[in-house]
């Protein structure tokens, strides 16, 4: 799978905003916020980029569907369902 960001970059610092309630029971059960963080932001923007990327090719997605629906698929003679 091809990686959403370059890992071997280095960190930066950043300052952001949490409830104060929830950032206390995180902390309480030892839970790594800044590796939470990159979990939650990788999974976002991987939503977000393939969103993108649909809307940019929306047209071509179309065009091969169109394709397909009426000259079928070159493997449609050796499909047995």
């Amino acid at each position: 799978m091809q990686q959403v960001y370059d890992q071997n970059a280095p960190k930066k610092a950043t300052n952001l905003s949490v409830n104060s309630d929830l950032l206390m029971k995180a902390r309480n059960l030892k839970i790594n916020l800044s590796a939470t963080l990159e979990h939650a932001l990788v999974s976002d923007v991987r939503k977000a980029e393939r969103k993108k990327w649909q809307t940019e090719n929306r047209e071509a997605i179309k065009a091969l569907n169109d394709l397909a629906e009426s000259n079928g698929l070159f493997s449609d003679s050796y499909r047995d369902f």
